[in-house]
């Protein structure tokens, strides 16, 4: 039996085409609305597995568009009767009517497991019969995103503090999020823990790698600036390698972009009932002190600028991230102050959203020192000189 995926996720289509192989069908895969169209005809496929956010290129910019043409094209144009499975994370309940009204079998709402996506298909068309050829039965709880997410991970000497278990339990059953490890000019075997890291998760982890320590600041603008290349990424954010903010919380903040017009969610280290937040305490006086000190610099009521939990748009990633940033630690203030600068200060407000984190622990190791946290008042300074 063969099925057609149409997707423009290169990451989601690596995990179907994979998965559905595995169970015995023959598949090939689309990447835009024209390919797909081009594949239908000449592929004669039993079911198509299609999305329906499909942004076109017209010229150099990308165009909106949907599924919903290769569903026309097929039931309109070809007046074919061939299975179609929507999967998609596009939810607009008029959209998913007029898809029905033109004749799709199902629609089926990411995110949502391989093991899901599979019964629908075999509740459709049926099982492949497979005769001679050994497939796999093994259940795959592995789960297709709503959208498809970046995410930076800065590395200075983390040979000892990595998690490596947990990054690649995380890739491997989260499929749509592209976990990229900027290594800063690694003096330990930082590196080397990365690319054994990459070996079984080669499509959803890559390794940027510095030559030069360059600081934080610059190990994630350059990690950002090299995600946002990729078309296929919806959202990019980062995230600090010791996971003091663990993946759950970072999913949170995902699911609170999608649902919203917030161009960028940070977490925000609030101590509440429900919250399990460690500071050392010595830390904890002098993150207030520069909070006030942030604050009144931003003139925005920040709760905390500083946590290294982020996620935004591409619009914020490619805009204000092109540039250096003036300090190596502070540049998420500096991010809030070119985003201030640039979109006015009423305007930025709406932009923003500061999401409470339900756990952070501090990791023992850190790189930034008692004497660090004294020296960031005069960057603080420097910044508000450089930004005014």
């Amino acid at each position: 039996m063969k099925i057609l995926a149409i997707d423009d996720q290169k990451l989601i289509l690596l995990s179907v085409e994979k998965r559905l192989s595995e169970l015995g069908y023959e598949v090939q895969t689309a990447n835009s609305i024209e390919s797909g169209i081009q594949l239908f005809n000449s592929f004669k496929p039993d079911l198509v597995l299609l999305d329906m956010n499909m942004p076109e290129m017209s010229g150099t910019e990308l165009v909106s568009c949907t599924g919903t043409e290769v569903v026309k094209y097929i039931r309109v144009f070809m007046k074919n009767d061939t299975p179609i499975l929507v999967m998609s994370g596009n939810t607009d309940e008029h959209l998913i009517m007029q898809n029905f009204d033109l004749g799709v079998n199902d629609y089926l709402k990411k995110p949502v497991s391989l093991d899901e996506m599979a019964a629908r298909i075999k509740r459709i068309i049926g099982a492949p019969e497979n005769k001679g050829v050994v497939t796999s039965k093994k259940p795959d709880t592995r789960i297709l995103q709503k959208n498809c997410v970046g995410v930076v991970i800065p590395c200075y000497n983390e040979e000892e503090r990595l998690s490596s278990a947990e990054f690649k339990d995380f890739a491997h059953k989260n499929l749509g999020y592209h976990l990229c490890f900027v290594n800063d000019g690694s003096t330990d075997n930082t590196l080397a823990v990365l690319q054994q890291l990459k070996k079984d998760n080669a499509d959803n982890i890559s390794i940027y790698n510095c030559k030069q320590n360059g600081g934080k600041a610059e190990a994630v603008r350059q990690g950002i600036l090299h995600l946002v290349k990729d078309q296929q990424l919806d959202y990019i954010g980062f995230l600090d390698a010791d996971l003091s903010t663990d993946f759950r919380d970072f999913d949170d903040l995902i699911k609170t972009i999608e649902s919203s017009d917030f161009k960028i969610v940070s977490g925000s280290r609030i101590a509440r009932m429900g919250a399990n937040i460690t500071k050392e305490s010595a830390r904890k006086i002098i993150s207030m002190t520069i909070n006030l000190i942030i604050q009144t610099i931003l003139g925005m009521p920040f709760k905390d600028t500083q946590c290294g939990a982020k996620v935004m748009d591409r619009e914020i990633a490619s805009k204000m991230f092109n540039k250096k940033f003036v300090t190596k630690w502070l540049f998420d203030v500096e991010l809030f102050m070119r985003m201030k600068k640039y979109y006015g200060k009423s305007e930025v407000k709406s932009m923003i959203c500061e999401q409470p984190l339900k756990r952070w622990i501090h990791a023992d190791g850190s790189k930034l020192s008692m004497k660090d946290s004294v020296k960031i008042v005069g960057q603080l300074a420097q910044i508000a000189v450089h930004y005014r």
